[in-house]
């Protein structure tokens, strides 16, 4: 029985600066420091003498695997990545790397910043312009009511503020 999963949907192909450095700086962490380190414990390990039951060695493998993996990941993302280093003519609407304020009925507000899929796990306040709500949000203005569909039903916002932050270089 196979275990077949059919290809993701395509990710956007857009990254902020700062996405783009912090990626960057992953690959030569993992390329100059973590993947060396791992080889040299890998080396020690297989110095040891017999490696199938060597766990320092087998582990040490997989973890380059891994690194190789991951290194390999950043490599293609960041060449068919591309990098939004300026603010749009027009900011009283929403665009990719806007920092949006919403209020729901209730009267609570959050801010949400719109980036790239790949720049998710870096801050709890990013969403992915793939995202339902970004794509709710995309070329509203401040003062537009917005209606995004969740789980649990559809939910009304207001867009309270729009702010687009320098960018540095």
């Amino acid at each position: 029985m196979s275990r077949y999963r059919p290809p993701s949907p395509p990710k956007s192909a857009y990254i902020t600066h700062e996405g783009a450095q912090t990626l960057l700086a992953e690959l030569k962490y993992l390329w100059k420091e973590k993947r060396p380190a791992v080889t040299e414990s890998v080396r020690e390990a297989a110095a040891q003498g017999d490696r199938s039951e060597n766990a320092e060695y087998i582990y040490g493998k997989k973890q380059l695997r891994e690194i190789d993996r991951r290194v390999r990941y950043l490599e293609k993302r960041l060449e068919v990545c591309t990098v939004v280093d300026r603010l749009p003519a027009d900011q009283s609407r929403v665009f990719f790397g806007a920092w949006v304020t919403l209020e729901d009925e209730s009267g609570e507000q959050r801010t949400h910043r719109i980036v790239g899929p790949d720049e998710l796990d870096h801050n709890p306040a990013y969403i992915s312009i793939d995202s339902p709500v970004a794509k709710a949000l995309l070329k509203k203005q401040e003062g537009d009511e917005v209606m995004i569909r969740l789980a649990t039903g559809e939910k009304t916002y207001y867009i309270e503020a729009i702010e687009y932050r320098p960018i540095s270089l």
